[in-house]
């Protein structure tokens, strides 16, 4: 079910092998994610949580076994309240997730860049959210315009961020 983030790949041959791809099975999130955490690149099939400055969903993800997947954190493109911090990186690193989009901020950059997980989000904020317990976990999610379900495949390397409806590595 999870591919190894070891795995060797490129986001840019997949591009060129899926350029004509308007179905909707193949997807590019725009180039506005920054890169954090310690792995450069990152792969391995999703898993969402929707919530807008309140990271109580995301805390109980990366808590829980990730089996190398990656987890994509529909934050609203919030800029006011970081929804992954270094504790939350560790846990992650620690479960065994690959990887965390974040569609917002993160904050303890020192401390995303020593664990071992990728970690892409819109910037860094100090502030830390509420918890209010809110939010939803496995949904359909849009990332700065993009569909992302839990069940599809995630690369990310330094050129970019794909989306595939199955695994592009054999």
């Amino acid at each position: 079910m999870t591919a190894p983030s070891s795995t060797a790949f490129s986001t840019c041959d997949f591009c060129d092998a899926h350029k004509g791809d308007d179905g909707g099975t193949f997807r590019v999130l725009p180039p506005v994610f920054q890169s954090y955490g310690g792995l450069a690149a990152f792969a391995g099939a999703v898993a969402t949580v929707k919530c807008f400055e309140d990271n109580t969903l995301v805390k109980a993800a990366v808590d829980s076994p990730g089996q190398g997947r990656v987890l994509v954190v529909d934050g609203g493109g919030s800029l006011r309240r970081a929804l992954v911090g270094g504790n939350l990186a560790a846990a992650a690193a620690r479960n065994g997730w690959a990887g965390l989009v974040v569609d917002g901020c993160v904050r303890d950059v020192a401390e995303l860049n020593a664990a071992a997980v990728g970690i892409r989000a819109l910037g860094l904020m100090p502030l830390p959210t509420e918890k209010r317990n809110e939010g939803q976990r496995d949904v359909a999610v849009q990332i700065q315009g993009v569909w992302v379900r839990t069940g599809d495949w995630l690369y990310a390397d330094a050129d970019g961020i794909v989306v595939s409806a199955r695994s592009l590595l054999a």
